[in-house]
Parts: C-alpha cells; structure tokens; sequence
C-alpha cells in the first residue's frame, strides 16, 4: 500500500514539472518577440530573413491580399482627387483654423466614406435601391455629410458663419452617388448653392485676407474635380459588378470586416482596468460642525483667518479706515482739471479686474466706431470684373454709357453692390444673381439656374423674359417684379419687405400687365395652443 502510494506521488510530481517546463517556455517566448513570426514559432534552422519573406508572402497576420493587386482606375483617379484639391482644401482649412478647420476634417471624412461605396461597388452586384443593404452601404456616407452641417448648425454665432454655410451647402455634392442618368449636372447644381454665401466670403475677404479667398476658390475647384471625375467614370450613374460581383450581403460584410488589426502580443500592454469603486459602507461619520457654525477652512489652501475674523474687523466702525493711505491733493482730479484731460489710469496686466486677466471678471467689450453716413464716404471708382466664375458689378452711379451689359454663362454668379440709380442687362443663361446695398437698380435678365437674391436694395425692378425659379427678397423698400409666361412658377421669398407688387402677364399676346401686391399685414391667432398666420385682406 505504501509502496504503490509513493509510486503515485512521484508520478504527480514529474507531471508537474512537465508542466512547470512548459509555462517557462511560453513565458520566455512572450518576453522574446523576435521568436516569432506573424504569430507564428519559427522552425528550427529558420533564419530571420527566411522568415520575413514567408510573414510578406500571406501568412496569417499579413496584409490583406487587396493591398497588393492594383486598384480600378475609378478608384485610383477618385484617390488621386482626394490627394489633390480635397488635400489642398484640408490644408487651407487648418491654416485658417478653429471650426474651420474642424469642418475641412469633416469634408475629407465624408469623401473617404464614398470611396468605401466605390470600393463596394467593383465588387458587388447593384442591390435594391429600396432594400435595407443598401441603405447600409450609405449608412456612413449619410452620417459624415450630416456632420458636416452639424458643425454649421451648432455655431449660428460664429464670425466664421458664412464659411461653414459654404460647405455645408456645397456637401450634398457627394449624393451624386445615387442619382441617374446625369449625376455631374447635379455636382453643377449644388455649385450654386455653394456660391450664394462663398461670394459672400469673397467680397468680405477681398481687400483684408486673401487666405480666406484662396480657401473659397479652393472648394470651388472639387467641385470642378469631382464633376470631371463623374464624366469620364460614371457618365450615367454608379456601375456595379453585375458580372462576377458578390451579393450585396456579402460584399458588405467583406469591407466592414476589413478593419484595423489587434496590437501584437509583442505591442504596448493595455491600459489597466479602472479602480474599484469606493465603499462607503463603513465610511467613517463627517466631522462635527465647529461652534457657532463657523469653517474652519482656511482660504488659499491654509493661509488667512475664517470669516469670524472678518466680522470681528467690520465691527470695529470708522476705525477701520485709520490705517488707508490718504492721496495727495496734487493727484486728486476734482482739485486739478488738468488730469481729467489726460488718458485714464492705466490698469496692470496682472490685476484682477484687468480684461486681459485670466483669473479676474470679464468686462464688455468696447463698442466699435459707428460707420460712416454714406454721403460721406470716399467713392470708389465703378468696376465691371469678371474674376473666374464672378462677375463684380460696384460703385455704379448714372452709368454714362447707359445700360451695363453682362455676357453670361451657364457657370458665372453676378454680385452687384454699391450701385445706384443703374440699369443692367444680363445676356444668356446665367447660374445666380446676388444684389446687396444698392438703390434705384433696374435688372433685366434672360434665365438664371439658381436664384436672384436682393438685400437692402430699395426701389429695384426686374424684368425675367426667360426662366427664374427662385427669388429671395430681404430688407426692400419697394420693388417691382415683371415675370414671363415662363417663369410664372417662381418662387418669391420675402423678409422685412414693403411696397412688393409683381407683375405678370395677361393670358393674350396684347394683354395688358396685371399687377398683384403681395401682402405685408399677418394677422396670428393661437387656436388649441398652435399658432395660425394669416394674411389680412382689406375690403372696399
């Protein structure tokens, strides 16, 4: 019995040191990273370029296999895009800085999230425009571009406003990807969109930064980019592989799952988990209260007295005055006038009440100086410019040469500002019309892509012979509108207007105009607590 008992536990015992052997060799294996490769023990006789070459060859751990076969033309033009005038804009957006910039990173999201569709798209077959994969496949595209506007909405107060409105407005480019047959006229379409509050950028921009105007044009050019890039690869749309393509399925669950590998075991160690939460079961009882409710902190971190001291100084009556520095008659204004004239009292930079303190109370800022009255600014001379894409129409007064002609194109904005008592007439179909800060400015215009847009222009008059499908009206003081038979679909947008009446044809070639006012007075009434506006027709 003893015997075969001993026999037992020298057999335990060398199973135990197997095993204790074997720990030590694992052990010793995590410590020496360069024992493996790829995850991978060597085998003996193995030399470390041996074993570099087969890790590069496809072993578990490499590279995937993608990252080695040439990429589609779509897709190494659309990366050839995102390196060029994307990078471009990025770059210019950081140097700008603040929410500028975090807007550029945005955009740049936003474009790696369409190459991924692309990517998919030369490897699935075209799923159901209506099925949930599809919607999936957008999914990304969707979240970043929204970002995109987010970054516009959050910061409605920013001096930057007009920037972030530029590319949030010009973002929706990137929906190209679902639209047919013509998915370039539609990057063209949403240019002008874009436009409406760039130029706005450039005019504010041009005479004091130019960085800001280099970032505008900047954006411009991918629109430019992107619709020469639709034209040559997907002249009528997205293409999939209909061929040998994969289920839409599958081609998606392939390119979510190709995301970044775990750190190696040879890696930095992960960080250790957080500390236990506190126990106050058996939490010692907080300290008495001292008596008469006074702290006994000290304020400063230890330094001074408790507020018993304080009260124990005010008590004291006018003798707490005794020890105050009286100021000398000479430097007392009231006795010298002659202070009062000067420059005030300097405050330190390092006071507490200073503006430029860090630690002391924010004072208001001081107001600006008040603009100048009109009749009292220096005039400029009038310019008539075209500067890429943008006709600038300024400082027009009773044009000598009569009439201002513009020769359009389907791509040129027109910005007119600072002109009065001018008549201009728009040749060709023009893509959008900006007036701003003009009087008495008569307009006449064959057809226009986007809209017409007048600000703070009083007695202005238009006359559209062709199409206008939109026209947004704010702060006017008066304003005639004469539309054709073609553009009696407009849409007329107006804000803090009076005196609006538009004009539009009778039903017969010698018909006279018939005007019609549009209104000014709203009457609102609040029924089952919702607001209803209405508009007040007045009779007789």
């Amino acid at each position: 019995m003893a015997t075969n008992s001993m026999h037992n536990l020298t057999t335990l015992i060398k199973r135990l040191e197997a095993a204790t052997s074997r720990l030590e060799d694992m052990a010793q294996s995590e410590v020496n990273p360069s024992a493996t490769t790829n995850g991978l023990p060597p085998a003996a006789g193995t030399n470390a370029a041996a074993l570099s070459k087969a890790g590069s060859s496809g072993l578990p751990g490499s590279g995937p296999k993608e990252a080695t076969q040439p990429l589609p033309p779509a897709i190494a033009d659309f990366d050839a895009l995102m390196n060029g005038d994307v990078k471009k804009f990025v770059n210019m957006g950081e140097d700008l800085g603040g929410l500028v910039a975090e807007q550029a990173a945005a955009v740049l999201r936003a474009f790696a999230a369409e190459r991924k569709v692309l990517i998919i798209s030369t490897k699935s077959k075209k799923p159901d425009i209506q099925a949930p994969v599809y919607m999936e496949m957008l999914r990304e595209l969707t979240v970043t571009m929204g970002a995109v506007s987010e970054i516009r909405e959050a910061n409605r107060a920013s001096p930057v406003f007009r920037h972030l409105t530029t590319v949030s407005e010009g973002i929706s480019m990137l929906g190209w990807i679902t639209i047919e047959p013509k998915p370039a006229d539609f990057v063209t379409d949403t240019l002008g969109s874009s436009q409406y509050y760039g130029n706005q950028v450039l005019k504010e921009y041009k005479d004091k930064d130019r960085s800001h105007v280099e970032w505008v044009h900047a954006f411009y050019r991918i629109f430019k980019s992107l619709s020469a890039y639709i034209k040559q690869h997907y002249p009528t749309g997205i293409t999939w592989n209909s061929r040998d393509g994969l289920e839409p399925q599958e081609a998606l669950r392939q390119a979510q799952s190709q995301q970044p590998s775990a750190p190696s075991a040879g890696g930095p160690a992960p960080p250790p988990p957080p500390p236990p939460l506190p126990n106050f079961d058996n939490a010692p009882p907080p300290p008495p209260m001292p008596p008469n409710g006074t702290s006994t902190a000290r304020s400063g971190g230890g330094g001074g007295t408790d507020m018993g001291a304080v009260f124990t100084q005010l008590s004291q009556g006018e003798a707490v005055t005794k020890n105050l520095r009286k100021v000398d008659p000479s430097s007392q204004t009231h006795k010298n006038p002659s202070l009062r004239a000067g420059a005030t009292v300097p405050t330190r930079s390092d006071s507490q009440t200073s503006v430029n303190s860090a630690s002391g109370r924010g004072k208001s800022p001081i107001p600006g100086k008040k603009p100048k009255p009109e009749s009292m600014r220096t005039k400029k001379p009038p310019r008539k410019e075209l500067d890429g894409n943008k006709w600038l129409i300024e400082n027009f007064e009773s044009p000598a040469e009569g009439m201002i002609e513009i020769d359009a194109s389907i791509s040129h904005s027109i910005l007119i500002t600072k002109c009065s008592k001018t008549t201009i007439r728009v040749l060709n179909k023009a893509n959008a019309i900006s007036i701003d800060s003009s009087s008495q400015v008569s307009l006449v215009i064959d057809s226009l892509v986007s809209s017409i847009d007048v600000i703070k222009t009083p007695r202005f008059e238009v006359q559209v012979l062709g199409t206008l499908p939109t026209m947004m009206l704010d702060q006017v003081d008066g304003a005639t509108i004469y539309l054709s038979k073609e553009s009696l679909n407009t849409e007329i947008f107006t804000s803090k207007c009076s005196a609006i009446n538009v004009n539009i044809p009778g039903p017969g070639e010698d018909d006279d105009y018939k005007e019609c006012p549009l209104p000014e007075q709203l009457k609102t009434v609040i029924r089952g607590g919702k607001v209803f506006s209405e508009v007040v027709e007045h009779a007789g």
